[in-house]
Formats: C-alpha cells, sequence, structure tokens
C-alpha cells in the first residue's frame, strides 16, 4: 500500500503539512517495501485550484491512502473518484500518522470543507 501525506521537510520525524493543497512536498510511504519517496507538489504556487490539481498527483503518483489533516470539497471528490481511501490525520510526525493508518487508528476524513476559492490556499 502506498501512503502519501503533505510536507514541508523531507523528514519521517517531521510533522505533517496543515494544507493539502499548499503542501511544497509530498512523502510517499510504501508499506509492503518500507520505501519513503518525496515529491514536488507542482500545485502548490498555483493561483487557484491548488488542491485539486494536487489532487491528481496523488492519483498519478499510484497513492492506495492520503492522510491530511484538511481536504476541500473539489480536492476530495478527485481522490475518491479514484478509490483512494482519504484519512484524517493525527497532530503527529510523519512516521506515527503512517504507523496509525497501517494499525486501523485513524479515522476517515468527514469534515471535508468547501475549499478556500480565491484565498490563495487550499
Amino acid at each position: 500500500m502506498k501512503i502519501l501525506l503533505p510536507i514541508e521537510e523531507e523528514s519521517l520525524n517531521a510533522n505533517l503539512y496543515p494544507s493539502f493543497g499548499r503542501a511544497s512536498k509530498f512523502c510517499i510511504y510504501n508499506t509492503e517495501t518500507k520505501e519513503v519517496k518525496y515529491a514536488v507538489n507542482e500545485a502548490a504556487s498555483s493561483a487557484g485550484g491548488a488542491g485539486i490539481k494536487a489532487a491528481q498527483t496523488v492519483v498519478d503518483l499510484g497513492a492506495n491512502v492520503l492522510i491530511t489533516e484538511r481536504l476541500g470539497k473539489n480536492a476530495a471528490e478527485v481522490i475518491e473518484a479514484a478509490g483512494v481511501k482519504i484519512l484524517k490525520a493525527s497532530k503527529e510526525t510523519i512516521m506515527v500518522n503512517i504507523e496509525l493508518a497501517v494499525s486501523g487508528k485513524l479515522d476517515v476524513l468527514t469534515d471535508i470543507h468547501p475549499g478556500f476559492h480565491n484565498h490563495g490556499e487550499n
């Protein structure tokens, strides 16, 4: 399983970035191989639609699970349509969130917000 998380810092001991669409990078963790990869979020500097563009990146990177603190409605629709599970992040490090997800201790993210359209972040 591939788990994707929005980040700013390339370290499993760092915290997740709270804004999915505006995170500068993504961490992709393969639970089977324990391989960690990092990808630039090209959508982070978009004038608008960052969440939707970032959501397409999640799909393109082959993630099975997204762990994030919050997510806009349009991005959630793209991610869910691709069959990617969306989990609510805990206020812990990237690695702790991965461990919680693997052990089934993270809840599904249900509080999807309408988005921050035209506010410079998503």
